[in-house]
């Protein structure tokens, strides 16, 4: 004979099983800085990616499970492409992605008996900070607009409270990243991540066209090093003239 469970109960039920699942994953912080979006994993494998592209201007980021959260970056993907061809690339938006990515979740979790244990950012970065677009969407198929900085996965309180602590609006890229990499060490104080364990990218305002960079280890050292020892602009303009050879997928 069947158990009865009331409604109430098997949303909390879902909800407290997609949680457990996205806090055993490790942490992602996206945030803003001078040129545009900065993505941050503590994701030491070189293959399965938890940052990837998804259009021209628009990025995506995700925690939990991988088989779950890549189904919904290829179907991000295809949506993106099509609209792009079937009407302008620039009617492809983040809002766009993120009202399909939240109404995917949303019946996932309601119609099925397992949710999907992700968590997701869905970023756009537009002509200058103001018009920058991060939203940020939850296994129900929630959606919040966010400002400045968003933590998800792992111990994500207080990945937020030290990206609270620190962040500063308009900071340049090597600033973002140290404090994007201090708050993820935050996590747990003996632990000190090196670039060989994280996973960078940026929405870059500067470039054209595709606007999408992934930052290799070697340029992920090279700019914890300047911020570490406070070089000048000149040594920042040096960095940036290797990263095109070294910091594309």
């Amino acid at each position: 004979m069947p158990f009865y469970v009331s409604p109430e109960q098997q949303m909390k039920d879902k909800a407290d099983y997609a949680r457990k699942g996205i806090s055993r994953g490790r942490s992602v912080v996206v945030l803003q800085y001078d040129d545009g979006i900065l993505f941050v994993a503590d994701n030491p494998s070189r293959a399965l990616h938890k940052i990837s592209e998804i259009y021209d201007r628009i990025a995506f980021a995700a925690v939990g499970k991988y088989n779950e959260f890549e189904n919904l970056r290829l179907g991000g993907v295809r949506y993106a492409d099509i609209n792009g061809y079937q009407y302008d690339r620039r009617d492809v938006t983040a809002r766009g992605l993120a009202n399909v990515y939240a109404q995917s979740l949303g019946t996932i979790f309601t119609e099925t008996n397992k949710p999907y244990e992700v968590e997701l950012v869905v970023a756009e970065v537009g002509e200058d900070a103001e018009t920058d677009q991060i939203y940020r969407l939850t296994f129900d198929g929630s959606v919040a607009d966010e400002h400045g900085y968003v933590a998800m996965g792992g111990q994500a309180d207080a990945v937020a409270q030290a990206l609270k602590d620190e962040f500063r609006e308009g900071a340049s890229l090597e600033e973002a990243l140290r404090t994007a990499v201090r708050a993820l060490e935050a996590q747990d104080s003996d632990r000190h991540l090196e670039a060989s364990s994280l996973e960078v990218a940026v929405l870059d305002r500067n470039r054209e066209h595709r606007l999408f960079k992934r930052l290799a280890a070697r340029r992920i050292e090279g700019l914890l090093a300047e911020g570490s020892s406070g070089s000048s602009g000149g040594e920042d303009e040096a960095g940036s003239s290797s990263e095109g050879s070294s910091g594309e997928d």
